[in-house]
């Protein structure tokens, strides 16, 4: 019993010191003063502010073309080497797939960053922002739906090519239908994971280029306004709406991404 109370204790520090701040960016969010030393009273003005702020408005859609288009072009991706892992087994692909995945976002950000500008003499911008986060999102995408496909019983395949459906016509009608709930679950995770990422997007986004986190960014150097908390509030509500909306498709496959 005292085992479990301590367990307990714990486990609620924990998520507390976790989600708390989140709590207080939330709050703050609705607080009547310019700055948020403490609170003044409640205000949708910082909302206000926000959606008429053209800079944030403009960072904010780019940030939503970039995760777009990139969780589209990952989960083409992601859903064929995820594909291709489960089928053909080479050592070598799940290493060249998941590599991304495992490194650490500030060396795949400096790695880009030298491939773009050393090798390729390429221009940082919206492309090469764009061309990064496919590049991270690719593994996540190819998880999930080898995760997907691992669950599933062989003989249902074998059976369609048994009853003469050419390969096409297997993975039209019988594959494809089945890891449907994984490919979304993965264009979903590809999705959150491009419009929140500030790390890989510091390092290849150029000069004149701004997404969410980078304007947050730049705006949190100066000061942390209501205005910052709102933007931030927004951003997370989208993030862990996307993430249940995935968990919902797909909560199997999502445990085998973690």
């Amino acid at each position: 019993m005292r085992r479990s109370a301590v367990l307990w204790s714990v486990s609620l520090a924990v998520y507390a010191f976790l989600y708390l701040p989140l709590v207080v960016v939330v709050v703050y969010s609705f607080n009547d003063s310019r700055l948020n030393a403490e609170w003044v009273g409640f205000t949708l003005h910082w909302y206000r502010v926000l959606f008429s702020d053209d800079e944030m408005l403009g960072a904010g859609a780019n940030s939503l073309l970039i995760a777009f288009v990139s969780a589209t072009f990952a989960t083409l991706l992601g859903t064929m080497a995820g594909i291709a892992m489960h089928r053909f087994r080479l050592r070598a692909l799940p290493l060249l797939v998941i590599t991304p995945v495992a490194m650490p976002e500030i060396l795949l950000g400096v790695s880009l960053l030298i491939f773009f500008v050393q090798v390729l003499n390429f221009t940082l911008g919206l492309f090469s922002v764009l061309i990064a986060h496919i590049t991270f999102c690719v593994g996540f995408v190819a998880i999930v739906v080898r995760a997907r496909l691992a669950g599933m019983d062989e003989s249902i395949f074998e059976a369609a090519r048994d009853l003469g459906a050419t390969p096409w016509q297997t993975f039209r009608r019988v594959t494809f239908p089945l890891i449907l709930p994984g490919v979304i679950a993965g264009a979903l995770m590809a999705f959150t994971l491009s419009i929140d990422d500030f790390v890989i997007t510091f390092f290849t986004a150029g000069v004149g280029v701004h997404t969410l986190p980078l304007q947050i960014y730049s705006m949190i150097k100066i000061a942390v306004t209501p205005e910052v908390n709102a933007v931030s509030t927004l951003l997370m509500t989208l993030t862990l709406g996307l993430i249940i909306l995935a968990s919902r498709f797909a909560p199997d496959a999502l445990k085998g991404a973690a």
